[in-house]
């Protein structure tokens, strides 16, 4: 089978190949990916190339697929999963093996035959093996894609804990019913976290969230107005708190003076975690779900408040099985909706650039049809393209109807009409 595939040949060298593909074992499984959506992950592995800790040292001489955050379909089964899974299956990947023989080992970084920015891939058995291969029955491909940045704001909320005064045993979760902040928290994980927090069974009583950014702060708002959040029994505030002198000081205002049990940091920048340090309450848990591209990204932190206050923090990369099966059923429900947090849409020659330009790319989530050809395009701009492009035209019309968010009906036509790459 001959796949065309972002491979990462070292830092900064991503290139789209085109190579062939093993036969499958008796172990493995072949399969046409269909959607893949970018992750700042991505971004950050092809930075630091092999420095990187799940991208193999020998990347030069044995280049890997990126892409984690993607579904397909299965075109072949080895004989030895053929109980499980059959050709025609739908798929979503768990990319975090937790392999105790490679721990840091995951398809979009570490192998030579699976990643997402790929048409066709060989799944290893050790995808298997971990459960981490899932049956999707959505509709939609990108929600299957869209699963895994899901999980890890999933397993965000489940990796907190907290502990009754006299008490040694840890409670696993946010507090239901308390403080939380979603700090620099309107970017695509952000609105995810969002829309998760207010419409999950187990939500805070109040949710600030903070940015500097007052276009993405409406935006989000208009998403996910506090009044919606009202009629699910958490207040809801947005704050822009690009120009104010003391934000701890407004933030712990906003909370009453009694500080924030659940705080989470969605940018890798020191000052915006002292803000999280600053307004933790007692027995406050800070979540660092940002994760840096500085290896040496270091700030101030109170230990006086870690010593009598019992703050703590904790960070988590990634979700596991479980919050990928919980964000799945979710999506499916109808109890949360992750398309807001696409702004463009684009074919997989557009991938290497948008990759390596993630950070320079306004807007959320990149979402990446392997099987098409088409440069990264932003949905607002669908409108003006349509002007001389019968596709982007009919697009237009299909986003608007939905809120001008991505749609199931938006990739179906996408996929149908879309010069084949």
């Amino acid at each position: 089978m001959i796949t065309k595939a972002v491979r990462l040949h070292g830092k900064e060298d991503l290139r789209l190949d085109t190579f062939e593909l093993p036969p499958i074992t008796e172990n493995e499984i072949l399969a046409k990916v269909m959607s893949d959506s970018i992750c700042m992950s991505s971004y950050k592995a092809a930075m630091q190339g092999p420095d990187h800790k799940r991208v193999p040292k020998d990347v030069a001489e044995n280049p890997v697929i990126i892409g984690h955050e993607f579904c397909g379909e299965i075109i072949e089964v080895g004989s030895r999963w053929a109980g499980q899974f059959k050709a025609g299956d739908r798929f979503a990947i768990q990319p975090a093996l937790s392999d105790p023989s490679n721990i840091y080992a995951a398809p979009g970084y570490s192998f030579h035959h699976i990643g997402g920015a790929a048409t066709y891939v060989v799944i290893p058995s050790v995808v298997m093996e971990r459960g981490c291969l899932l049956h999707y029955r959505g509709e939609a491909f990108y929600f299957g894609s869209l699963a895994e940045p899901i999980s890890c704001i999933v397993g965000g909320f489940h990796v907190n804990y907290h502990s009754n005064p006299g008490s040694y045993v840890h409670h696993n979760g946010i507090v239901a019913g308390g403080n939380m902040a979603l700090l620099a928290g309107v970017g695509p994980m952000g609105l995810g976290a969002i829309d998760y927090a207010i419409h999950n069974p187990r939500r805070p009583g109040l949710l600030v969230v903070t940015d500097i950014d007052e276009t993405r702060l409406a935006r989000a708002a208009a998403l996910y107005p506090p009044e919606e959040a009202a009629r699910n029994g958490v207040k809801l505030i947005y704050a822009n708190t690009k120009d104010i002198a003391d934000v701890p000081a407004l933030l712990l205002e906003m909370a009453g003076g009694k500080g924030y049990d659940d705080v989470y940091v969605y940018a890798p920048v020191p000052a915006v975690i002292e803000q999280a340090d600053k307004i933790l309450g007692y027995d406050g848990c800070l979540n660092f779900f940002a994760g840096p591209t500085n290896p040496a990204l270091t700030a101030a932190f109170n230990f006086y408040n870690v010593h009598y206050n019992n703050t703590h923090v904790v960070g988590n990369s990634g979700g596991t099985t479980d919050d990928l099966i919980e964000a799945l059923d979710l999506m499916a429900g109808g109890t949360i909706n992750p398309s807001a947090m696409i702004t463009h849409v684009g074919g997989l020659d557009s991938a290497v650039q948008a990759t390596l330009n993630l950070p320079k790319i306004p807007g959320g989530k990149k979402l990446i049809y392997t099987h098409i050809s088409m440069p990264l395009t932003a949905i607002a701009d669908f409108r003006q393209l349509g002007a001389e492009d019968e596709i982007f035209r009919n697009l237009a019309d299909i986003v608007e109807k939905n809120n001008n968010l991505w749609c199931a009906e938006a990739e179906r036509y996408l996929l149908a009409h879309a010069r084949a790459i």
